[in-house]
């Protein structure tokens, strides 16, 4: 491929997008139909895919931004966004990591712009078995800018354009690589998301629901491939960096979930054995405990967190793996990406010191933990918002009974992914008995019962959004 010839561009040289004759030696892929997928709602844009035929197989290429050629260690921007460790988004606003001048411009992989990348490059052959894989520092110019609604739409029906063959084409190699991966043991605990849908006044007035559906799969598989690709080799060749690491569960904390599960009339052998765990995952799927389930087994997991060592992921059964794919938003995924220049044919930038990498990696690994509870606690006191304003009006819900207990039934509304009681002392209309052996209460006049399944109407009746609890109104079974 051609070679641009350029001088490095400086801080005081950004451009919202940079000119072909300033992008430095790189790999010129302009002319190639590079393309992203990403939310509805995004406006930083990490990664971009190109997929094409090869000899009866596929020829891939995963484009990340070049967010390490912008912010130079030790700088101003590298100091605060170490601080930062990385952006955290909330359901009215976005913290990013870095300004968003970047973050949203010069370094956001937007749709016909030039844009400097570094680059996985990967050939498959027709039984999507790997047969090669280079690195490289690039140019892009994305021709697409997919949502994840869009994509999934496409792959519903025919292509009728080259980029939608070229999504189909993506899908069929992820389709392989993912049913791989299953097949070595990856844990499958992927939940859906709800969204919270503000008004202009940042006011939550709806629940949008999103499923890991085809569209981020197919993005997810590529992600974790150039994620692992660059793990190897940076361990391969002793160079000093950041590992995305899941150690191997405590035994026993495996053994006490399981007595949970057992509760819920579930029977599953040793979790600590890799394919136990997976038969019991594959058990549970479209269950009406599955969310409760999958969020009591990540509880008793141990936490992932970054590492200078390569300790290998136990969720995704990978013995390499590092986060390189998100640097617009990552701390660490930035760090892997100086690591990444060490492995180009002309070396450019500083090696990382490894001196200070235990201390960076404890440090970026709490800010990590702090987002998520964050992320996790904005996106519940909006739902408590919504759910306040929705007990003003007349509404029915569809919920679940998770739970059954002497006071009352827990319930969750599975398309907000929200738990919320059912109190018996509400259930006027007659006097409910509890069973705790069933697991079930039933009344003594009208014979009514209520087991763990059993699906319910409701209304919210009144919601503590300082306690976060939510009181239903039976209404009627279905």
């Amino acid at each position: 491929m051609p070679v641009v010839e350029a001088r490095e561009l400086s801080l005081s040289d950004l451009r919202p997008a940079p000119k072909a004759a300033r992008v430095g030696n790189r790999e010129d892929l302009r002319s190639i139909p590079v393309f992203t997928i990403d939310p509805d709602n995004a406006r930083d844009f990490d990664d971009a895919v190109h997929v094409t035929n090869s000899e009866g197989g596929w020829s891939i290429g995963i484009h990340i931004a070049d967010v390490s050629h912008y912010i130079k260690p030790g700088g101003a921007l590298d100091r605060e966004a170490l601080r930062r460790g990385n952006s955290v988004y909330l359901p009215d606003r976005v913290l990013p990591m870095l300004p968003e001048r970047l973050s949203n411009g010069i370094c956001s992989l937007r749709p016909n712009e030039d844009h400097l990348t570094k680059s996985v490059f990967v050939e498959f052959d027709r039984a999507g078995r790997m047969k090669s894989y280079r690195f490289a520092a690039t140019v892009i110019r994305s021709v697409a800018r997919l949502t994840y609604r869009q994509a999934y739409a496409i792959l519903q029906g025919q292509p009728a354009t080259p980029i939608e063959s070229a999504l189909h084409r993506a899908w069929q190699l992820a389709a392989i690589l993912r049913e791989r991966r299953f097949k070595q043991g990856a844990l499958d605990l992927d939940m859906p998301e709800v969204r919270v849908v503000l008004d202009a006044q940042g006011r939550a007035v709806g629940l949008e629901r999103e499923e890991n559906d085809i569209s981020h799969q197919l993005i997810e598989e590529f992600m974790l491939l150039a994620n692992e690709l660059v793990a190897r080799q940076t361990r391969e060749r002793l160079i000093p960096s950041v590992y995305r690491i899941h150690e191997e569960p405590d035994a026993q904390r495996l053994a006490d979930y399981r007595v949970q599960i057992q509760s819920y009339g579930i029977e599953v052998g040793d979790l600590s054995q890799r394919r136990e765990m997976q038969r019991f995952l594959k058990m549970i799927v479209r269950r009406p405990e599955e969310a409760a389930l999958k969020i009591g087994l990540l509880r008793s997991l141990r936490k992932a967190a970054y590492s200078p060592d390569p300790l290998g992921h136990f969720g995704l059964a990978k013995t390499d793996y590092t986060h390189f794919t998100s640097p617009i938003r990552r701390y660490a995924d930035l760090l892997v990406h100086r690591a990444f220049a060490a492995m180009l044919p002309r070396r450019s930038g500083k090696p990382i010191r490894s001196t200070e990498l235990a201390s960076t990696c404890e440090h970026i690994s709490a800010t990590e933990r702090t987002a998520a509870e964050a992320e996790r606690e904005a996106v519940r006191l909006k739902k408590m918002e919504y759910f306040a304003g929705l007990a003003r009006k007349p509404h029915r819900l569809e919920g679940t009974v998770l739970d059954v207990r002497n006071y009352g039934l827990l319930v969750e509304l599975k398309e907000a992914l929200v738990v919320g009681m059912i109190r018996i002392s509400s259930l006027d209309h007659d006097f409910f008995v509890f069973d705790p052996a069933r697991q079930r209460i039933t009344g003594r006049r009208s014979k009514m019962s209520f087991a763990v399944g059993d699906r319910v109407m409701v209304r919210v009746a009144r919601v503590d959004s300082f306690r976060q609890r939510i009181d239903f109104a039976f209404l009627a079974k279905e």
